[in-house]
């Protein structure tokens, strides 16, 4: 019977360095993490998540998910760049009740700067509103929404977005249709051309 020789494993681990994670500009360029890699190139198109209040330390908005993607790698530091956000479920959960209604609006835009987003948004009213009630709210958030996006660009409207700015507008102009208890940005993301 023949012995089977056994393979030397090389550990890889110790080629690896490691490399720091930092935000962009818009988000003050702080550090959310370190990852390691054999390659520097190997490093380009991570995604990485953050919560908001890992990078302001507002605990109210511990339920805002932040995504960004290495764009590129100087030195010992991996720049990324804003991929989109999401509110987390259980928040939004917490806000709809028994009879209320729910008006979802999700809808693609493009910024002034050429750049395109998926934007979802939610309001919820105070009592349940009729269909056509809840159409026109949907049509008026659409409407409102592009408008601004039209006239910003994205790092202006994920500012907006992300401190709650838009949402604010939004509510104050679509509550004169119906009473409404809450308007959400709930989920961004950003559209590649590839």
């Amino acid at each position: 019977m023949a012995k089977a020789r056994r393979r030397r494993v090389r550990d890889t681990w110790k080629d690896k360095q490691w490399y720091k994670i930092t935000t962009p500009k818009e988000f003050g360029e702080s550090e959310i993490g370190t990852t390691p890699a054999r390659d520097p190139n190997l490093l380009l198109s991570r995604k990485v998540e953050a919560t908001m209040r890992e990078l302001s330390g507002d605990f109210s908005k511990q339920y805002v998910k932040l995504r960004f993607q290495i764009s590129d790698v100087a030195g010992d530091t991996a720049h990324t760049r804003f991929m989109g956000h999401q509110v987390t479920t259980d928040y939004v959960r917490s806000m709809i009740r028994r009879g209320t209604s729910r008006i979802d609006a999700i809808m693609k835009l493009e910024t002034k700067d050429g750049k395109k987003l998926k934007v979802h948004m939610l309001a919820i009213t105070i009592k349940r509103a009729k269909s056509s009630q809840q159409r026109y709210i949907r049509e008026t958030m659409e409407k409102l929404v592009k408008e601004t996006a039209a006239n910003k660009t994205l790092n202006e409207l994920v500012e907006d977005i992300i401190k709650g700015k838009l949402a604010s507008s939004v509510y104050h102009e679509t509550k004169k249709i119906y009473p409404l208890k809450r308007v959400e940005t709930i989920k961004t993301r950003v559209i590649d051309e590839k």
